[in-house]
């Protein structure tokens, strides 16, 4: 949208040389007064016009996309999905690159982030510098995996379901969103009107045949009768809470990992591709090496995935604990590892609950932390633990990046550290960090 300052710059044309990729799925151009660019929709060694999308005159950087492209990398394909591009669908960032490239391109945000944020090597912490792909995901140049299990879809206000536009409020109706998995594409989400709804997401879990929507009306609005092309449950959103409640049907689904059933409530945090929760664990337990009688922490565990992991391995003298901000996540977890005696769930934020439960000493600690990180003040509770080893999985490597130096400087450094492209065309990426003490005999 057109700024209305004068000095702004949206909609001014740039011809540039196209520089490294950056983290957030974009890459990095200066003009020839010295600007600097966030471009998408280009690669590194590119020759572009570049539109600009954001910015006046005294911003620190602008946004653009590349609207012509005059100097084409070898990396370039042509977008499969065609509501990818300039102004169209947001959902993913790297539509025009080759499979191969993408994870090279992540492996780069993920050196360049551990350099800056951390001064870290990727030898430093352990790391070849690949990002491997899910087994299936390969697929040739020009062709999309299918992976997303759980999808948001926009309504506009004609009822129609689309992907909202980048940075932007702005829906794109589409008739099929090709990175989204059978399970969600065979409801037919887009096939229906929605009229009075905000948003509808679509969950195929991958554990079993559950498939279930999640309904958000507008200010006043009704809820539709839902006939979908599969048998489906019903949720909807609470405008005045913010809840989530059944409308018919289970209220969760079931998802598996580790030869374990997971129940998943009410719209709760699973893993979004369904080879993801398994290759994970696997890392996560690779990393550990649990030991029988071991003493763990999970923090915040979800629904119970890495304490199941650890639980199943550390047997009937070890024991878990569980920490977990969503109550409804709780109630999943402890349901979920019922069968395990000394494995214990508590309710709270992280920082707040930790220091309250007293424990002074544990062997294992997995952390999977929001977006944002653990920070500082739980990192250094953590290194005050004396664990022998902790698994840390992190879906942005700025804040691992961050929270790894926190961990150095409280004597902790990186054994080995895993990435995983678990987003196909897009700029997200998950990695496992294993740290141990920096000091022999700790």
């Amino acid at each position: 949208m057109q700024n209305a300052s004068d000095s702004s710059l949206v909609g001014e044309e740039y011809e540039v040389e196209v520089g490294p990729v950056a983290h957030g799925g974009h890459c990095i151009a200066r003009t020839e007064e010295g600007r600097v660019l966030f471009v998408r929709h280009t690669l590194p060694g590119e020759k572009v016009v570049a539109r600009i999308t954001e910015g006046e005159e005294d911003s620190r950087f602008l946004r653009a996309d590349a609207v012509r492209i005059i100097e084409a990398s070898k990396d370039r394909v042509e977008a499969p999905c065609p509501y990818s591009g300039p102004g169209n669908c947001g959902g993913c960032d790297w539509q025009h690159a080759k499979p191969g490239a993408q994870r090279r391109f992540k492996g780069e945000v993920i050196a360049e982030q551990l350099q800056r944020l951390a001064g870290l090597t990727p030898e430093e912490v352990g790391w070849d510098g690949t990002v491997m792909p899910a087994p299936g995901d390969k697929v040739p140049p020009g062709e999309v995996p299918a992976w997303r299990t759980r999808v948001q879809y926009a309504i506009d206000t004609e009822g129609r379901a689309g992907l909202r536009k980048h940075r932007s409020h702005d829906v794109q109706p589409i008739d099929h969103c090709m990175i989204a998995a059978p399970g969600v594409t065979e409801l037919g989400i887009e096939k229906q009107d929605w009229p009075q709804m905000a948003t509808v997401e679509a969950i195929a879990a991958s554990g079993s045949n559950d498939r279930q929507v999640i309904l958000t009306p507008r200010p006043g609005g009704r809820l539709p009768l839902v006939e979908l092309d599969k048998p489906v449950s019903v949720l909807r959103v609470d405008e005045h809470d913010g809840g989530v409640h059944r409308v018919h049907g289970r209220a969760f689904v079931r998802e598996r990992a580790d030869d374990r059933t997971y129940r998943v409530g009410m719209g709760g945090f699973w893993q979004v591709h369904p080879q993801a929760a398994d290759i994970l664990v696997k890392a996560v337990m690779q990393g550990l090496l649990p030991r029988k009688g071991d003493m763990a922490l999970d923090l915040y565990c979800g629904v119970g995935l890495f304490a199941g992991a650890i639980a199943d391995r550390v047997g009937e003298k070890g024991a878990v604990l569980g920490i977990e901000s969503t109550k409804r996540a709780v109630e999943d977890a402890r349901h979920n590892l019922q069968d395990f005696e000394r494995v214990r769930i508590e309710h709270g934020k992280v920082d707040q609950v930790l220091p309250r439960t007293k424990i002074t000493e544990v062997d294992l600690i997995v952390l999977d932390p929001p977006r944002a990180g653990a920070g500082k003040q739980t990192v250094h509770h953590l290194a005050g633990l004396g664990a022998r080893r902790i698994a840390y999985v992190a879906c942005d490597p700025a804040a691992l990046a961050r929270d790894l130096a926190y961990f150095r400087d409280t004597g902790y450094k990186p054994r080995t550290l895993r990435a995983f492209d678990l987003f196909p065309m897009t700029h997200h990426v998950e990695c496992v960090a294993i740290l141990e003490p920096a000091k022999e005999g700790r």
